[in-house]
């Protein structure tokens, strides 16, 4: 093993190395074993094309990143305007697919279906989207898409796209919100990984202490800034919620729409998400094209969050350190990927082989965090 780690240093050569490379045959088959996800994200990524629709908005500038550093992973990326978007929204009307797609949903959500007139605009985009991606593949296997979803968006199209980004994701095929190319990347690793839908999430906002007084058995272990909101408008996989329903975007429609009835604010799936252990994750390039990356493992507790949206109350073992000293001392996005497994250990080993040298994480109390104050 020192030989082979010298000379794949003379070759330049990343190779996965465990964390101790010797064993039993039997020990040595289960370090194959925890390679194999491992082995999907540097394949995956080899062969993936992200679909981008839309300049990337100046009231979310910290979704926009520099794109080379994506040539350097082997990702191609196509980039298109809104207009491209609704052309081939148009375009895909009247094919022969929507009804079957339209069908799908109204079953899919069963009695959560609010807007049963609302699915075969739906399932226009959903087939437009497909069609495209199938389209403009090239030379890559795979696809993922960040688009722009408003305001315009629903001015337009006449609906919020948040349901039809759910469906996809739930095919491993992310759409990340408000053009997130980092995000949208996110998630496919986090798929990569788990073979499971993942979602992208806000860290929205603290949770608040009477609702963590109420549910002290929920919360038992964890002090208050360990936990955070999840939160996006409706676009996690219906497999990862608690009855997911069709709804109306309440912020768009206090906006776009005051004192009317909701219309073209239509389209989120909403429902609290399942609890059980996830981990958050990013990849993110810096203005200096510097990718970095950080991980988390911990969990979506057993509590109503009594909002709206695609929500559930996050548990990270300290979170509040972890936010202050990577999120924000690394100049992180809003924007979460969410795996809903503890994959930490994977992902970890996955950055590493793609020659990630900053790599955040939520160290346990009393291991300090380069910036932190050791005087408390």
């Amino acid at each position: 093993m020192l030989n082979a780690s010298y000379n794949a240093g003379l070759r330049k050569l990343r190779p996965y190395i465990p964390e101790y490379p010797v064993g039993t045959p039997d020990e040595v088959a289960m370090m194959v074993a925890g390679f194999v996800p491992i082995a999907r994200v540097m394949l995956g990524l080899r062969k993936l094309k992200i679909f981008a629709f839309g300049p990337r908005p100046q009231d979310f500038l910290a979704c926009n990143a520099p794109i080379k550093p994506l040539y350097d992973l082997g990702i191609e990326i196509m980039e298109n305007s809104e207009l491209d978007l609704y052309d081939i929204f148009l375009k895909a009307k009247g094919a022969p697919e929507i009804k079957a797609v339209a069908a799908d949903m109204a079953k899919e959500l069963g009695p959560g279906n609010a807007y049963p007139d609302l699915l075969e605009k739906l399932a226009s985009y959903e087939v437009a989207l497909i069609k495209f991606m199938e389209a403009n593949l090239g030379a890559s296997d795979y696809g993922v898409f960040a688009n722009k979803c408003w305001p315009a968006f629903e001015t337009y199209f006449g609906f919020v796209p948040c349901y039809v980004n759910s469906r996809l994701a739930t095919r491993g095929i992310p759409v990340a919100c408000e053009v997130d190319i980092y995000g949208a990347l996110s998630e496919y690793i986090a798929s990569c990984v788990t073979e499971m839908p993942a979602t992208l999430l806000d860290i929205n906002n603290t949770v608040p202490l009477d609702m963590i007084e109420r549910n002290k058995a929920a919360v038992a272990g964890y002090k208050p800034s360990d936990l955070f909101m999840g939160f996006h408008c409706g676009n996690t996989s219906s497999t990862c919620l608690i009855n997911g329903d069709l709804k109306y975007q309440l912020i768009m429609h206090r906006l776009m729409e005051p004192g009317k009835d909701p219309d073209i604010t239509r389209g989120t799936l909403e429902g609290r998400i399942r609890s059980g252990d996830i981990t958050i994750f990013r990849l993110q390039s810096t203005p200096e094209t510097i990718l970095r990356s950080y991980m988390a493992e911990g969990s979506v507790l057993d509590i109503d969050p009594q909002s709206f949206g695609s929500i559930g109350v996050v548990a990270v073992k300290e979170m509040g350190r972890f936010y202050r000293h990577v999120l924000i001392e690394k100049r992180f996005p809003h924007h979460t990927a969410v795996a809903f497994a503890p994959v930490g250990r994977t992902l970890f080993a996955a950055m590493r082989m793609l020659g990630i040298e900053d790599i955040g994480f939520n160290r346990p109390a009393g291991m300090l965090y380069p910036t932190e104050n050791p005087f408390g």
